[in-house]
């Protein structure tokens, strides 16, 4: 198996785990907030799809105009990293399409990880990143962000009255 491969089979077991939560949450618990809680569901998963898409494409190969059919970015405001999750129901996209765009940065950056050479994976990323240097380590830090966050989506699950998944 090459590293790239490797990256990869990681970005798609990171995906498939926090799917798999997500296809036993109902959606009318996205943006419950359990007692004591800072954030909800619906937050993880958007900041999810806007991290991959600044992790594995952005700082991979660049902006480009046509991002903004991808992920817009009013939709990435109300997720991004320094934001503080709400509770507004109108303040958020529904479930569906968050789960629509969190699909569409995926599968594209399924599409364009594919094609990296090897000896593209150890420059730097284009833009600097404080723990992932290289592009290998842009993507492999991708798939750990996302079990980070899964893990916060299974506590949340866990605290809003849900069975553990494995």
């Amino acid at each position: 198996m090459t590293r790239l491969e490797l990256a990869i089979e990681q970005l798609q077991f990171a995906r498939a785990y926090t799917l798999h939560l997500l296809e036993h949450t109902k959606d009318a618990d996205w943006l419950q907030q359990p007692p004591g809680g800072v954030t909800h569901i619906a937050w993880q998963v958007g900041h999810l799809a806007i991290a991959e898409y600044w992790l594995t494409l952005v700082r991979t190969r660049g902006e480009r105009p046509e991002d903004e059919e991808l992920i817009s970015k009013s939709f990435q405001k109300p997720f991004e990293r320094q934001s503080t999750p709400e509770f507004d129901i109108a303040k958020y996209p529904s479930p569906d399409e968050i789960r629509a765009v969190l699909g569409r940065v995926h599968e594209q950056t399924l599409r364009e990880v594919r094609c990296l050479d090897d000896s593209e994976l150890d420059k730097p990323l284009l833009k600097p990143h404080p723990i992932a240097k290289t592009k290998l380590w842009g993507l492999l830090w991708c798939s750990h962000h996302e079990t980070l966050h899964a893990g916060q989506i299974g506590l949340l699950r866990r605290q809003l009255g849900y069975a553990p998944l494995w």
